[in-house]
């Protein structure tokens, strides 16, 4: 889908809009072009364009964006279950536990064998509590922990 290939009235009834989010871009970057795109290409002077979580502006992945009177279903969206997925490198880690920042420290891994990352694997299985790295885009007191965390 493209924002030309769709009749602009469809757009405010209401889309829902997956986006694989650039590294670089926030979540709000994302939903301005999109509102931009709708309002230029399609003529429209006033539409709510919102988004169903944050993404971190150096994290990728999917960003559910919706348009029009689907905006009241993002609430909705936000509580269903979510699956996520990652690469890792074994033997390094840096501050942010991303690539945001320089690794830090070099681990030996030798000892890894595959029973043993099929073993420790297990323990992200099912419902888990997480702890939200210093470098996310949780808020704390208004701002959020990663714009803390930069600076």
């Amino acid at each position: 889908m493209t924002i030309n290939s769709l009749d602009g009235n469809k757009f405010l009834t209401g889309q829902v809009i997956l986006i694989n989010k650039p590294i670089g871009w926030s979540s709000f970057d994302v939903v301005k072009k999109i509102k931009h795109l709708i309002k230029i290409k399609k003529k429209i002077k006033k539409i709510k364009v919102g988004h169903a979580g944050t993404l971190d502006p150096l994290a990728t992945g999917l960003l559910i964006v919706c348009t029009g009177k689907f905006t009241k279903i993002i609430s909705t969206i936000q509580n269903m279950e979510k699956t996520y997925t990652g690469t890792i490198t074994l033997g390094e880690s840096t501050p942010s536990y991303d690539l945001e920042t320089k690794v830090d420290r070099k681990h030996k891994t030798s000892h890894i064998t595959e029973k043993l990352l099929y073993q420790t694997t297990k323990k992200f299985l099912g419902e888990i509590q997480q702890t939200p790295p210093i470098y996310s885009a949780i808020k704390q007191d208004g701002e959020r922990l990663y714009q803390i965390a930069r600076r």
